[in-house]
């Protein structure tokens, strides 16, 4: 099998430090093999994690759709992942040509760009069945696009920003591009959907009878919380028919992107100045999303909550059965879903 490497990884290993030390070092993806064939969709991918997640499974050979909102930079966005592979492959047939070597070449990369603004529900129908009318398989989902300490402000169906957006919206476009996962997968090669949640779920509280928050740090909270036992329950719904799709859930870490935009502006430059000293960069913080989106020993292993290349635990209430099956079928109800 035709091996790539993406700049300085190096294979993962049992960690031995404490866990607490582990946190600080940031995850190395292993080498990952090329993904001729491969379909995947990335929401938000024309910037930050979703970018580079985009940018690195394009240059694998993956034929990329991503998903956005603002058509002028997401479509610059995708030219320039492709001029970069361009670039990627004929500096590869430059140094076959010069040292000689008898290799044959193939390099066979698509990025595309599809309109898709989650904070409409309409929006996200409208663009299931622009990808369906096309009859593509679908191999990957990433569910990334996220706002963070956003002002209030209400969906075009009336639910708040992080929670309609974040989750909501994620949750009613990977229901209904469900069956495409499932006939794309098959045994040994399972679809895959990634769902990046974050270690504030530890903070969010769920209210089935309220899902409306209105605190900007309590409702990024409650939504990243909700993406997680999403991902966790669609699992256990997938294994109980025997699909062959599997969910996980990723943690990114800290990573320096514009999601801090909306901090008040002292506590914007503290966290510009940290994060020069302590945050991932967006391609680490991309590292377990592909990881978990591409390596072949993870075939079939959903459910997880994974963080710096490794599983870990989740907070006590993610573990609430009533929780998962009461959030799922609230959910279903809201985005008009039997």
């Amino acid at each position: 099998m035709a091996i790539i490497t993406l700049g300085d990884r190096v294979m993962s290993a049992p960690c031995l430090l404490p866990h607490s030390i582990c946190h600080c070092i940031h995850f190395l993806s292993p080498e990952l093999a090329l993904q001729h064939g491969k379909v995947a969709i990335v929401t938000g991918g024309t910037r930050g994690i979703g970018y580079e997640t985009s940018r690195h499974m394009a240059s694998l050979g993956a034929h990329i759709i991503i998903a956005g909102q603002n058509e002028l930079k997401d479509v610059s966005a995708v030219k320039r992942i492709c001029e970069e592979n361009r670039e990627a492959k004929d500096l590869i047939s430059v140094l076959c040509i010069v040292f000689k070597l008898m290799v044959c070449v193939c390099f066979v990369f698509s990025v595309e760009f599809d309109q898709l603004n989650l904070v409409s529900l309409q929006s996200v129908r409208q663009f299931v069945q622009s990808t369906k009318r096309r009859g593509l398989p679908l191999h990957i989902l990433v569910n990334n696009a996220v706002v963070m300490l956003v002002p209030e402000g209400r969906t075009e169906e009336g639910f708040e920003r992080h929670f309609g957006i974040n989750y909501l919206g994620h949750f009613l476009l990977t229901l209904l591009l469900l069956d495409t996962l499932k006939h794309s997968g098959k045994r040994g090669s399972c679809s895959r959907v990634v769902t990046l949640s974050s270690s504030a779920h530890g903070a969010g509280e769920i209210q089935l009878d309220s899902l409306q928050c209105y605190s900007a740090h309590a409702a990024y909270s409650q939504s990243k919380l909700a993406l997680l036992l999403f991902s966790s329950h669609l699992q256990q719904r997938l294994d109980r028919g025997g699909f062959p799709v599997s969910s996980c859930a990723v943690d990114p870490g800290m990573v320096d992107t514009s999601l801090y935009c909306h901090l008040f502006p002292t506590a914007r430059l503290a966290q510009t100045a940290i994060a020069r000293l302590l945050f991932r960069s967006p391609s680490q913080g991309a590292s377990t999303v592909l990881y978990t989106a591409l390596f072949p020993s993870l075939e079939g292993e959903g459910g997880a909550y994974w963080s710096n290349g490794r599983t870990e635990m989740t907070s006590p209430n993610t573990y609430d059965p009533q929780l998962h099956c009461g959030l799922w079928d609230s959910s279903c109800r809201q985005v008009g879903l039997p």
